[in-house]
């Protein structure tokens, strides 16, 4: 049986695995783009501040995603808590340290006509600068979503949700029947993702950001 034959015949649960999968990454991004913007909004006016939480994210993103999912798993126990604590702890440095390079690009000028018309800091914040940041924003939100993809499959480790479940069992059986073909498909599912979850970021970028902006 060949890889599409073996894809072919187990449709329904890979489509579900590659379902749950996608869901996972999507509502980890989205976690972590609220607590990284957050982060981003209150430091960076500071330079300490800003070296600080890029600092922090950064050292996350150090730890090996087996060591981090295997020191969660005493705390949470195994499934979805600790697969999505990790995916979201990972995502988090693409989005402080772009939403802190996209906020201090933003032309003081702008925010000083801005003041200059009676808004004030918060009016400024959310209709002036986060929209010039936004861009920067979907970047890391970008980066994070692609980064998060791959880090799912390994969070299967913890029984976490996704097709990586369908890589870790083609490999534990490799030799027997159609394990090759399991591995295969479960990686393949997860590039085929990623790509889909590429070009809708491209879509969003362009129905969100004035040609202004984008020029």
């Amino acid at each position: 049986m060949n890889l599409f034959e073996y894809i072919g015949d187990r449709w329904s649960s890979f489509s579900l695995q590659a379902l749950l999968h996608a869901s996972a990454v999507v509502q980890c991004t989205i976690v972590a783009a609220a607590i990284g913007v957050l982060v981003g909004v209150a430091v960076y006016r500071s330079p300490g501040g800003s070296a600080l939480a890029t600092a922090l994210a950064s050292a996350i993103l150090t730890i090996p995603s087996f060591a981090l999912i295997g020191l969660l798993i005493p705390i949470l126990g195994l499934g979805v808590e600790p697969s999505v604590t990790a995916l979201v702890l990972y995502g988090l440095l693409p989005i402080v340290r772009n939403t802190i390079v996209g906020l201090g690009g933003v032309d003081p000028a702008v925010t000083d006509a801005a003041r200059g018309i009676g808004m004030g800091r918060f009016g400024v914040l959310t209709r002036v600068e986060l929209r010039l940041a936004w861009p920067a924003i979907l970047a890391g939100m970008r980066v994070a979503t692609q980064l998060m993809m791959g880090i799912l499959a390994i969070a299967a480790y913890a029984k976490g949700p996704g097709l990586g479940a369908e890589i870790f069992s083609g490999l534990t059986r490799a030799g027997s029947a159609n394990a090759l073909n399991q591995a295969l498909a479960g990686t393949l599912g997860i590039v085929v993702l990623a790509l889909i979850l590429d070009g809708i970021y491209a879509v969003i970028g362009r129905l969100t950001t004035s040609r202004g902006i984008r020029g």
